[in-house]
């Protein structure tokens, strides 16, 4: 295959790359200074997610700051109920607080016709972001899961034991069932108006697909996912779609082998060598540097980096995290890592 100019394009046309391109889950947010100042004038998180200039700006601040090889946009999952009619809102020291669904009627009211309208401030968000990239920078679109956004929906925010989530599957299966079909559009339409926007490439997150069992892990997560993944592809060919489910274990090669995802991107307690072995013939492997080695920084974070690409250069990788990163993190500690990477090539 021939390579691009653009490393993390490349890598998901199933190119391996002596150095991995690198890039960051929440490599905006608030371990970095200008960030923050950027929202304390934003006013609310919401504002910064739809005010395209504030978008824009913290969007660009990582790539300003560091050599990495793709931006993400900023935004949010929860942009998707609250398109749908769901009340949004962001408590300070909470996170996202939604009115909890719990009817039938509720899943019924949900609307799409609009939605795209409502959420026009992204795209032209993405659209100036495209516009004044470097050349070789791609630029990430990404949207929540179904299932992942469902829990949002009917817990009312985050949960640690996701019970009224579980309790729903359970007693509503068939209203359940409508909610993942209608989200999983919704989901799809938000990433094909990114990928008109100017998004090179879209990720889906399914921060939650971990705890579902089996077989709920193959009917909430698994098939919407591929579902929405090949309408992408089906509409939008040269786009890759990088799937994200986190903590699923094993499963990882089934998601690895839907046709239309270009990439899977593995959490921390995944073993790399495993990837390797299991998924890197099927996909490209997204990961998976622990968070906490990133604070840590120094000959912790240098020898966890060092291994993961050992682990996994003789396939396509992309060097990420194997979640978000965390707001103690020192920026300085984001430069080493990438100067680890980029010195590790071969």
């Amino acid at each position: 295959m021939t390579q691009t100019c653009k490393p993390l394009l490349d890598v998901l046309a199933g190119n391996r790359r002596a150095t991995p391109p690198i890039w960051l889950m929440r490599q905006a947010g608030r371990y970095l200074p200008e960030y923050r100042a950027l929202r304390a004038d934003a006013g609310s998180f919401l504002d910064l997610c739809y005010n395209p200039d504030f978008a824009v700006e913290a969007t660009l601040q990582p790539i300003k700051r560091f050599d990495l090889d793709a931006a993400i946009i900023f935004s949010d999952i929860l942009v998707i109920p609250q398109a749908l009619g769901r009340e949004l809102y962001f408590e300070e020291g909470r996170g996202p607080v939604l009115t909890p669904l719990t009817r039938s009627s509720e899943v019924a009211a949900l609307d799409r016709n609009g939605m795209t309208d409502r959420l026009a401030p992204i795209y032209q968000a993405i659209s100036k972001v495209r516009s004044i990239l470097p050349a070789p920078v791609s630029l990430i679109g990404f949207a929540g899961a179904p299932w992942t956004i469902a829990s949002y929906m009917i817990e009312g925010g985050t949960s640690r034991d996701h019970l009224a989530l579980r309790r729903f599957t359970y007693e509503e299966p068939v209203v359940f069932d409508r909610l993942i079909e209608e989200l999983s559009e919704a989901i799809t339409e938000h990433l094909l108006a990114q990928i008109k926007a100017g998004a090179e490439v879209v990720q889906i997150f399914d921060t939650w697909a971990g705890i579902l069992p089996p077989a709920g892990l193959d009917r909430y997560s698994l098939r919407p996912i591929g579902t929405i993944a090949q309408a992408v592809r089906s509409a939008a060919p040269d786009v890759p779609v990088i799937a994200f489910p986190r903590a699923v274990g094993s499963a990882y090669a089934a998601y690895a082998a839907i046709d239309a995802i270009a990439a899977v991107s593995i959490d921390t307690g995944a073993d790399p060598r495993w990837a390797a072995e299991t998924l890197q013939s099927m996909a490209a492997v997204q990961g998976n540097l622990d968070p906490a080695a990133r604070i840590v920084g120094g000959t912790t974070m240098d020898r966890a980096a060092t291994a993961i690409c050992a682990a996994l250069k003789d396939g396509p990788h992309i060097l990420n995290l194997g979640h978000g990163v965390l707001p103690p993190t020192p920026p300085d500690h984001v430069a080493r890592l990438i100067e680890v990477v980029r010195a590790g090539g071969s």
